[in-house]
C-alpha cells in the first residue's frame, strides 16, 4: 500500500501540552515538526485553498520559463509548517506575534523540519512572555525561512 500523500488532519494532535513559564528558559527548543517529503498533489491543493495561481508551483515549464530550476514549494506553506510547530506547542490563542522572512527556496520532494529555541523571557503588561526564534530546514539543512514570534504563557 502507498504511503499518504498528505497527513490526516485526525493524525495531528488534538491540543497543545500546557507549558508555563516558569518552565521555560531562554536557549529551551521548541519541539520539531517533520512533515512528509512535499508533493506535488499538496502544492495544488495549497494553490487553491491559498487563492495563489501561480503556476510556477504546479508547472514546472512555467517555473523554468521565470528562472527555476523547476516548481517551487510556496513560500506561505513553508511558514505554515512553522505556524504548526508553535501551535503543536502551545494553544494559538497563546500567540502574540509571528512573522518570518524567506531565505532559500524549498523544492517538491523537500522534507521539511520547523523548529523554534527561545530567545527570551519578559513580563509586558502583567503577561508573561516569551520570544522564539524559529526556523525551517530542508533535509540537507538549508534554511528555507527564519522567523520569530511572541508567545504568552501561563
Amino acid at each position: 500500500m502507498a504511503e499518504p500523500v498528505l497527513e490526516r488532519v485526525a493524525d495531528a494532535p488534538k491540543t497543545a501540552r500546557r507549558v508555563g513559564f516558569a518552565d521555560v528558559e531562554a536557549g529551551d527548543s521548541i519541539p520539531s515538526l517533520v512533515v512528509p517529503p512535499v508533493s506535488r498533489l499538496q502544492l495544488a491543493l495549497f494553490a487553491g485553498a491559498a487563492a495563489d495561481p501561480n503556476p510556477i508551483h504546479v508547472d514546472d515549464e512555467a517555473a523554468r520559463a521565470g528562472g527555476l530550476p523547476g516548481v517551487i514549494v510556496h513560500g506561505m506553506l513553508t511558514m505554515a509548517l512553522l505556524g504548526r510547530a508553535l501551535t503543536q506547542w502551545v494553544p494559538q490563542r497563546q500567540l502574540r506575534t509571528f512573522s518570518a522572512r524567506f531565505v532559500a527556496m524549498a523544492f517538491p520532494g523537500d522534507t521539511i523540519t520547523a523548529s523554534g529555541r527561545i530567545t527570551a523571557k519578559s513580563v509586558c503588561d502583567g503577561e508573561n512572555r516569551v520570544d522564539v526564534e524559529l526556523f525551517a530546514v530542508n533535509q540537507r539543512g538549508e534554511r528555507l525561512l527564519q522567523g520569530v514570534a511572541t508567545v504568552a504563557l501561563p
